[in-house]
C-alpha cells in the first residue's frame, strides 16, 4: 500500500515529466490538438497534486490537533485522579479518627452497662442478706434458754470451790474475711487507671477477681488489666488477660476490644501472622462493631488484602 509521501513523489515526478514533455521543441505541424490535450492533463496533474498537499495539511493539522487534545486530556486526568486520592486519604483519616470516638464512646457505655448490672447484682445481694438476717432472728440459736425457764442444774467441781455464778464465759468467734464491695472498687480500679495508677488500679481489679471471679465485672477487670500491661508495653501479659476474655467471658461487652487489643499486642512482638489473624478473626465475629472498623483500617493500612465473606 503506497505512503501518501510515496504517492505524492510520484505525481510530482509525472507532473516534472510532463512539463520536460511539453517544453521539447517539436515541428511545428505537431503542435496540434495533442500537444493542447498533453498541456491540459499536465495542468490536471498539477491541480491533483495542490489538492493533494492542501488534503495532506489539514490532516495533518487535524492529527496535531488531536494529539495535543489527548495529552491535555491525560493531563486533566491525572491532576483529577491525584485530587481523589487526596481526598480519599482524608476521608480515610477523618473516618479513623471519627471511628476511635465512636470506639471510645462504645466503651463507656459497655461500662455504664456493666456499673448497671453491679449495682443490680449489689442490691439483689443485700435482699439475701437481710432475708438471712430476719431468719436469724426469728429462729433462736440451739440450745438457748427461754426467758423465765430454769436450766439444768450446775455440778460444783471436783476440787469443791464454789462455782462461778453466771454463765461461763465463750471465747469470741474468728472475724471471716470480708470481701470488698464489687461496685466500688471496680469504679475505683476504672478511676486510677485513667489517672495512669497502674498499679494501685491492677491491686484493685485483682480484688474484684479474687472476690467475685464470676460476676461480669471480672470480664471488665481482666480486660482493664491487659490494658494496663499493654501501656506498660508488657504485651505478653496484655494477651494474657486479653485470652482470659475471650475465654472466660466470651460474652462480655469487652470481648470484641479485648480480641483487636490482642492482635496489636501480637503485631508490637512482631508476631505478624498471628497478629493479621486476630484482627481477621475480629473482623469474621463481630463485622458490625467500631472495633471490626478498626481492625479493617489497620489490615489497609499494612497491605493485608481482606478475605471477602
Amino acid at each position: 500500500m503506497l505512503t501518501t509521501r510515496t504517492l505524492r513523489n510520484r505525481l510530482l515526478s509525472a507532473a516534472l515529466l510532463a512539463a520536460a514533455v511539453v517544453s521539447i521543441p517539436m515541428p511545428a505541424r505537431a503542435a496540434s490538438k495533442e500537444i493542447i490535450e498533453l498541456q491540459t492533463q499536465v495542468q490536471q496533474l498539477l491541480d491533483m497534486m495542490q489538492r493533494l498537499q492542501s488534503t495532506i495539511d489539514t490532516k495533518f493539522g487535524a492529527l496535531q490537533n488531536i494529539t495535543q487534545q489527548t495529552a491535555d486530556n491525560v493531563t486533566q486526568m491525572t491532576a483529577t485522579v491525584n485530587l481523589l486520592q487526596q481526598k480519599i486519604n482524608a476521608q480515610n483519616e477523618a473516618g479513623g479518627g471519627r471511628l476511635d470516638t465512636v470506639s471510645g464512646q462504645v466503651q463507656s457505655l459497655n461500662d455504664s452497662v456493666d456499673e448497671l448490672k453491679s449495682r443490680i447484682a449489689k442490691l439483689d445481694k443485700s435482699i439475701q442478706d437481710m432475708q438471712a438476717q430476719l431468719q436469724n432472728i426469728q429462729t433462736p440459736p440451739a440450745g438457748s434458754v427461754p426467758a423465765g425457764q430454769t436450766g439444768a442444774p450446775v455440778s460444783a467441781p471436783p476440787d469443791g470451790s464454789a462455782s462461778p455464778s453466771g454463765p461461763p464465759p465463750t471465747s469470741p468467734a474468728p472475724a471471716a474475711s470480708q470481701a470488698p464491695p464489687l461496685q466500688e472498687t471496680f469504679q475505683a480500679g476504672v478511676r486510677d487507671y485513667n489517672a495512669a495508677h497502674y498499679s494501685v488500679a491492677a491491686g484493685e481489679f485483682q480484688q474484684v477477681l479474687q472476690f467475685y471471679p464470676l460476676d461480669d465485672l471480672a470480664g471488665s477487670a481482666e480486660f482493664y488489666l491487659g490494658e494496663i500491661a499493654y501501656r506498660q508495653q508488657d504485651y505478653a501479659g496484655a494477651v494474657k488477660s486479653y485470652n482470659a476474655v475471650l475465654e472466660g467471658f466470651s460474652g462480655s461487652p469487652k470481648a470484641p476490644a479485648a480480641q483487636l487489643r490482642k492482635g496489636l499486642a501480637l503485631l508490637q512482638m512482631n508476631k505478624k501472622d498471628a497478629g493479621v489473624h486476630e484482627l481477621r478473626l475480629l473482623i469474621q465475629r463481630h463485622p458490625q462493631t467500631p472495633e471490626a472498623a478498626q481492625a479493617r483500617s489497620k489490615l489497609n493500612g499494612m497491605g493485608v488484602r481482606l478475605t471477602a465473606r
